[in-house]
């Protein structure tokens, strides 16, 4: 069931500021609901996640707390089973982190969306509402990420045969991930199955495949250089705490997986905004006709 409407308007992005609703009718979305320029994609999904910044803290905080505690647990046991192995326990921390990551990203991206579709529909979502809606929707979403993930994996393993043909791939899956960008959001919005979605989204990316694709690739630089002072966090606690193993671990873990948290949300509103932008664009979303007060 939808929640509650929140009367109070959403901050304004952009060159369209929000206006303030009349009592009793719904919030006016926080993004502008039209064509969106390059520049005002890679900016828009700040602005979403400003709006509904306590939501996201904490659908995101409790997803990384969760992850790191399941990989320091499956870590442990392991160890506990190998008498400390050194090997086993690397190898368990690293299959153990593979795991959360899959699953943290899954969560996120199907309870960021749901939050970020309510918000064009002048309702606001809380975590339990987001999450409540991704799991109505739960076997395509599950599908989409499975394909997803050896999608990526088969493209950069045929890159990674020689150096020289890496950079190549990541051209090639910044092309597959765009005509796929759009699947989950409509997946959720238009209650469809995973292959009506993947080819509804080819059809609403269509006539603009590249530049969605520089958006993936740019967002994925943006992603590494704010990677870069996340990652020296847990070498400076390690001034305090020691170079322990467990210590260590357990920083390195946290800080990979903050990572993570950080960029599925931002790139889940980003989904939402370019399949927003696409429908004005392919089909007049935006257009009012006088008279239709739907």
């Amino acid at each position: 069931m939808r929640p509650a409407v929140d009367t109070v308007g959403a901050v304004g992005a952009g060159v369209d500021p929000a206006r303030a609703p009349a009592p009793g009718s719904p919030s006016p979305p926080t993004v502008p609901i039209r064509p969106l320029r390059f520049r005002e994609l890679l900016d828009e999904p700040f602005a979403l996640i400003q709006a509904h910044i306590r939501t996201f803290a904490i659908l995101g905080g409790s997803a990384l707390v969760l992850a790191v505690l399941a990989v320091l647990g499956l870590t442990g046991l392991v160890s506990h089973l190998t008498d400390g192995s050194d090997v086993g326990t690397a190898w368990a921390a690293i299959l153990a982190t593979a795991a959360a990551v899959w699953s943290t990203r899954l969560v996120l991206r199907g309870a960021t969306v749901a939050i970020a579709l309510a918000d064009f529909h002048g309702a606001r979502y809380g975590v339990l509402d987001g999450l409540r809606a991704a799991g109505r929707r739960a076997a395509p979403l599950v599908l989409a990420q499975v394909v997803f993930t050896l999608t990526g994996i088969g493209v950069l393993l045929l890159g990674s045969i020689l150096v020289i043909t890496y950079p190549l791939a990541l051209i090639w899956l910044s092309y597959v991930r765009s005509r796929r960008f759009l699947t989950e959001p409509v997946i959720i919005a238009e209650h469809a199955s995973f292959g009506v979605g993947v080819a509804r989204s080819k059809e609403l990316v269509h006539g603009a495949v590249w530049p969605t694709a520089g958006l993936w690739l740019t967002q994925r630089c943006i992603f590494a250089v704010l990677a870069v002072p996340t990652f020296g966090i847990p070498f400076f606690l390690s001034d305090f705490s020691g170079t322990h193993r467990w210590a260590v671990i357990t920083l390195l873990v946290g800080g990979f997986l903050l990572v993570v948290t950080v960029s599925e949300i931002v790139e889940a509103t980003s989904r939402v905004l370019c399949h927003i932008s696409r429908r004005c664009v392919r089909e007049g979303m935006d257009i009012r006709i006088p008279g239709d007060h739907r």
